[in-house]
C-alpha cells in the first residue's frame, strides 16, 4: 500500500514530470536501499521489492537491476564467454545505465497512553539524478498502528 501510494506521488510531482519532459524519454530508475531503522524486524528488501514492481507496472519509467542482482547477471554474462555458442553469448557493455535512484528509510515513533500503544510507521523516500546528485523528488507517507495490551 505504501509503495504504491508513494509511487503514484512520485510520478504525479511536478518536480519529475519536469524531469521526464526535459529528457525526452522514460527515465531509468534504480531502487538502492531503504533502511529500517524502526525498532522492529521489518523486511527491507521485501519492502524494496515493492517499490520495484510499483515502478515496473506503472509504464511511467523503466526500471534497471539493483547491485545485487546486477552482479548475478555480470557472472552469468562472464561465464557465458566461455561456455556459451558465440551466436549466443550476451554482449559487455550494453547494459542500461539508470538515471535516477530512489532510496530512503523506514523509521517509527511510539506514544503510550495508559495500555494502549500506538507506533506511528514513517517512509521517507527521496529520488536523486544520479549524474547531477539534485535531488528530484522528496516524499514521506506514515502509517499509524494501534497497539492494546
Amino acid at each position: 500500500m505504501v509503495a504504491e501510494k508513494m509511487t503514484n506521488e512520485l510520478f504525479a510531482s511536478e518536480r519529475f514530470k519536469e524531469y521526464a519532459n526535459g529528457n525526452g524519454k522514460k527515465p531509468t530508475i534504480i531502487v538502492g536501499l531503504i533502511k529500517n531503522k524502526t525498532t522492529e524486524h521489518i523486511d527491507a528488501s521485501n519492502y524494496i521489492k515493492k517499490f520495484e514492481l510499483t515502478i515496473y507496472n506503472s509504464n511511467v519509467a523503466d526500471l534497471v537491476e539493483s547491485d545485487e542482482f546486477r552482479d548475478k547477471l555480470r557472472q552469468e554474462r562472464a561465464e557465458q564467454q566461455d561456455f556459451a555458442d558465440p551466436a549466443t553469448v550476451a554482449q559487455w557493455g550494453k547494459e542500461t545505465g539508470a538515471d535516477l535512484m530512489l532510496f530512503g528509510e523506514m523509521s517509527s515513533e511510539i506514544d503510550t497512553n495508559n495500555k494502549t500503544r500506538v507506533v506511528n510507521y514513517i517512509t521517507t523516500l527521496f529520488l536523486t539524478d544520479i549524474e547531477t546528485n539534485k535531488r528530484v523528488w522528496y516524499g514521506q507517507h506514515e502509517i499509524k498502528k494501534l497497539v492494546k495490551n
